[in-house]
């Protein structure tokens, strides 16, 4: 299974999202395959908490996941929030600084 499944795997196992987005953005950085990944998570477990307290609650979720990949970018939203935004903002442009740039 590969990492973009098995963080997949985890998150619907852990909120039954009603929408959930896995992309892997390891294309866009200079760390290789499987790097760096966003995820788009719609979920009722996300009511009545700050941002912060979402995300953590996506590192938990993942665990031991966390440390086999560099990045992760996270868009938390409940279903109202989700239903009045209904898009993620793009992921910025990489700027280097990996000691794989082979500079």
């Amino acid at each position: 299974m590969s990492m973009q499944e098995q963080i997949r795997y985890a998150l619907a196992s852990a909120f039954a999202p009603q929408h959930l987005e896995v992309h892997n953005e390891s294309h866009m950085h200079s760390r290789g395959q499987d790097s760096h990944f966003k995820v788009v998570v719609v979920s009722e477990a996300f009511a009545g908490l700050r941002p912060v307290q979402r995300h953590q609650k996506v590192y938990a979720a993942l665990g031991e996941l966390m440390a086999q990949f560099h990045a992760l970018a996270q868009h938390t939203y409940t279903p109202e929030e989700w239903a009045a935004t209904g898009q993620v903002p793009d992921s910025p442009t990489c700027l280097g600084g990996s000691k794989h740039d082979g500079h």
